[in-house]
């Protein structure tokens, strides 16, 4: 019993992820055009981080190695090491030493994204600064639909895994139910059923509008469906008022976040920031990670030498100096961490990158899609050492730019089955022949999802029904019942 106990509490501890670890994830999920803007609230939340190059810090050319140039004994000090805070890794430069030449005539947008224009209605709450911290977080997971997809439940596993804020299931509700109420209408919602209920909810009630809430509450599925006259029968209303209450319906927008389109400056100036850089040069592959206007970083000389200090003064068992040490002692602390963390984001999204596109290799010379081959975040992730998580924290949100156009990461990913002649095709390909059979039917008697499956294992697609429907879904291609055109 002791035992089991004694390896329960090993397990934790290994689990248990450090600040280092926390920043680190936390950064190399961040895309360019957000990089800069963590990077200054972190200057401006610890006095300990500086931009710019020390002016204190020499640089070995020989041997890359920084080193302060005032020497000083490592304190001997019970509770800490101050040799652990001055090391040799202390300064981050963000000119890329690593992929190629840098390219900083690369403009950042100043358009406003969806995630901000979201972001800047939480200042226009009545939440206290955590409850806008969290809000932001929640924010972050809606998609460009409009949908937060995750749960309360998964959200405050992911704060409390990602930043280590412990938030209760009561709370984080409160929260996601606030930013429902924002602007364009609907926003926020988990599913397509309870976004078109807050926009006629959000609406003047008349008669129709009421109707067609009741509608979308009890009977959502046959009203997708288009079971119009079953709708009917089991509210008991008539022809016309089912009329009246689906065309206040068919005005609502099913993709709320495409609604925002901003002023026309923004809409010129929101371009896509690219977060890595493929480029042709004499048939290689140059590969750099967009820098932008990544400044330079280090530690706090002053804050040192003061930390310095304090460990060597002999009155160093009183309180005040004790506060004060653990104050300067948290705040270099961190400060490394963050310098550590953006030089680990670096290294990780250079050497994934390295990989795709010695993968994809094909594509980046070509650019055409035929060329794609076969991808999972595994493929990536066996070939780095990396663990498939980290492979997608590392392309979540971001675009790399080629000679072909501007492309985000998820476009050189596909699952893939073997066909009949034993040979690996992706889910592109398998969508596409999908698409082609349904473009070319007759559209009075369409294939229905078995006549489908028929087809594609004609082809050589050897795939079930289920992932036939779930493709079909995907390419938001409705079932053959509703595609079916009437002959005048």
């Amino acid at each position: 019993m002791a035992t089991s106990l004694t390896l329960s509490q090993q397990l934790k501890q290994q689990l248990k992820l450090s600040p280092a670890q926390i920043q680190a994830m936390r950064l190399l999920e961040v895309p360019a055009c957000e990089l800069q803007a963590c990077i200054n609230e972190e200057l401006q939340k610890n006095p300990a981080l500086e931009e710019g190059q020390d002016q204190n810090m020499e640089i070995d050319t020989d041997n890359g190695d920084t080193t302060l140039q005032d020497d000083y004994d490592p304190l001997k000090n019970e509770d800490f090491d101050y040799d652990v805070y001055v090391q040799d890794d202390e300064t981050y430069d963000p000119s890329p030493s690593i992929g190629g030449r840098p390219h900083e005539d690369i403009p950042f947008s100043m358009g406003t994204s969806f995630a901000e224009y979201l972001k800047s209605q939480i200042y226009l709450t009545k939440m206290d600064k955590p409850d806008r911290h969290i809000a932001k977080f929640v924010v972050g997971n809606i998609d460009e639909d409009g949908y937060l997809r995750r749960t309360v439940e998964e959200l405050v596993d992911d704060l409390s895994f990602r930043e280590g804020l412990v938030v209760a299931d009561e709370k984080m509700a409160d929260i996601v139910e606030q930013i429902k109420q924002f602007d364009p209408v609907g926003v926020g919602a988990y599913d397509l059923q309870e976004c078109l209920i807050i926009q006629l909810e959000r609406k003047p009630q008349t008669p129709a509008i009421e109707l067609a809430i009741q509608i979308l509450e009890n009977h959502f599925q046959s009203y997708s469906r288009r079971n119009y006259e079953k709708v009917q029968q089991r509210m008991e209303i008539s022809e016309e008022q089912m009329a009246e209450a689906n065309a206040e319906i068919m005005r609502l927008n099913p993709r709320p976040g495409s609604a925002w389109i901003g002023t026309v400056v923004e809409r010129n100036q929101s371009i896509i920031i690219p977060d890595f850089i493929v480029e042709q040069e004499e048939g290689d592959l140059n590969i750099t990670i967009n820098q932008g206007n990544i400044p330079d970083l280090h530690v706090s000389a002053e804050y040192q030498q003061m930390l310095e200090d304090y460990s060597k003064t002999e009155s160093n068992n009183s309180a005040q100096i004790r506060e004060a040490t653990r104050f300067l002692k948290t705040n270099v602390d961190n400060a490394k961490y963050f310098i550590d963390a953006i030089r680990q984001r670096n290294e990780t999204m250079m050497r994934t990158i390295e990989v795709l596109v010695g993968l994809q290799r094909d594509f980046f010379l070509q650019g055409d899609s035929m060329y794609l081959k076969p991808l999972t975040l595994k493929d990536v992730a066996d070939r780095t050492g990396y663990d498939v998580s980290t492979i997608s924290r590392t392309f979540a949100n971001k675009h790399v730019q080629t000679e072909f156009g501007i492309f985000p990461m998820k476009f050189f990913f596909s699952d893939k089955i073997t066909n009949s002649q034993g040979t690996d095709v992706s889910t592109r390909e398998i969508k596409q022949k999908l698409r082609e059979v349904i473009e070319q039917e007759d559209k009075t008697n369409p294939v229905t999802d078995d006549q489908l499956v028929e087809i594609m294992h004609q082809a050589g697609y050897p795939i079930a029904r289920r992932t036939v429907a779930k493709y079909r879904e995907q390419m938001e291609i409705p079932v053959a019942r509703m595609r079916r055109q009437l002959v005048k």
